[in-house]
Parts: C-alpha cells; structure tokens; sequence
C-alpha cells in the first residue's frame, strides 16, 4: 500500500515523467535558405500558372533581415540531354504565417536551399524537446509550453530569426522566433511563437505559457551554438 502510496505521489508530481517520446529520428527536409528576388510568388502548384497563396519578401519588413525558407519537397524538370542530371525546377515550402500548416511552392532559382542536419522536435503532451542531428538524437530536455486554451501549435515550422535579448531580458540566455503563431504569446508584440531561455527554472517541465516553448537557459546556449536560422521545428501533440 505504501508502494501504491508513493507511486500515486510521484505521478501527481510529475505527470508528464510516464509519457514517452518517440525515439526514432524526424523525417528528413530537403533544405532551408533565403530568398534571391524582390518578391517570392509561393503557388499552390508547381507552374508558373498556378494560383499564388502568398508573397514573400526578399527582406523582412520589421527589420531588413533576410527572409529564410524552408523547403520540404522539390520537383524536378524534365531531363535535358542525355547523360544529364535533372535540375530542381520548384521547391515545395513551408509558408510561415497565419494560419499554420499552409505549403506552397516556389521556383528553384528564386532561392538558395542548402542541406540543413539539425531538427528540433517538440513534444507537447509530454513536454519534452529532443535535438537531432540527422539520424543521431543528441540532446533531450525538458520544456515549458503553452497552457490550456492557449496550446503552443502542432505543426512543421522552422527558424526566422535568433539573438540575444538584450531589451527583453525575459526571454532568458538566447531566443529563437520561429515560423509559427498562436492565439497569443510571450514574444515582443505577442502572435508569434517563440522558442526562447527562461530564468525561473521552476516552470519547465509545465503548461504555462501563451504559447511559446520555454527552456531552460543552459538548454538556450547549448541550442545557440547549434541551430542555425531555417532549422526545422516540429511540435507534435503527444
């Protein structure tokens, strides 16, 4: 009884510690990279004909940075002469913005894709975070996130912009925004979900947040020093 006792305890303690996380590696990208023209025409379809879902700029407009994207599948052209090598045509994208979830494509000489290794996968029921390096998992840690009605989202997105906050000491050691939003957030002028550094240890591991995907600040640094801007980020639900 005393065993039951203390078992009932610890998961009421700790209640995500029985969850387990998958511990097979995410599905490869094909790559992420920055926009070469003015302004990026994202189509529903491969073809220069297709309805365009979105418009990117070559430069953010809040702060001149250049725009990352991150491609998740591409089409090749039809093969030229023989003996040659099909050239990538079109990249199919994953389009950062309301709403989540929106994919589109884009030609392939309007942008640079280069092979990305690092993925970042987030694991919302169980709140944990693993980092992968192609198919080696590195580092596993435990996160804070969105509370109730206010969930972070499930979704592929991926990495905009990292620094250091220095005006918003808040976000802890080092800040990652990233491609998704939410009903609200912790992040400076609120929406966008941000994966960022927290100095009250005591949260991680919770559902605390208006969306964004807090961590410890030896975690922040550890990832600082690894992911660079296009990395994907997958939030699953479990």
């Amino acid at each position: 009884m005393l065993k039951l006792l203390v078992v009932a305890v610890a998961a009421l303690a700790f209640p995500t510690a029985a969850l387990a996380v998958s511990q097979s590696p995410p599905k490869p990208v094909v790559g992420a990279g920055t926009i070469n023209v003015p302004t990026l025409l994202v189509r529903s379809t491969p073809s220069g004909k297709a309805r365009v879902i979105a418009k990117l700029s070559e430069f953010r407009p809040q702060d001149y940075r250049p725009r990352y994207v991150l491609a998740v599948g591409a089409k090749k052209a039809k093969p030229g002469k023989k003996g040659t090598a099909a050239r990538v045509a079109w990249y199919k994208i994953a389009v950062p913005g309301r709403p989540n979830g929106r994919y589109g494509w884009v030609p392939a000489n309007q942008v640079s894709i280069r092979p990305i290794p690092w993925q970042v996968v987030v694991f919302r029921g169980s709140r944990v975070m693993q980092l992968w390096k192609d198919k080696q998992l590195v580092s596993t840690n435990k996160v804070a996130v969105g509370r109730p009605g206010m969930e972070t989202p499930t979704g592929l997105f991926y990495v905009t912009v990292r620094f250091k906050p220095v005006s918003e000491p808040f976000l802890g050691a080092f800040a990652f925004e990233t491609s998704a939003y939410s009903k609200l957030s912790d992040w400076p002028g609120g929406g966008v979900v941000g994966l960022h550094g927290w100095n009250d240890p005591s949260v991680i591991g919770q559902a605390v947040s208006h969306g964004c995907i807090r961590m410890s600040n030896d975690t922040a640094a550890f990832l600082r020093d690894r992911i660079p801007l296009g990395t994907p980020i997958r939030v699953v639900a479990s």
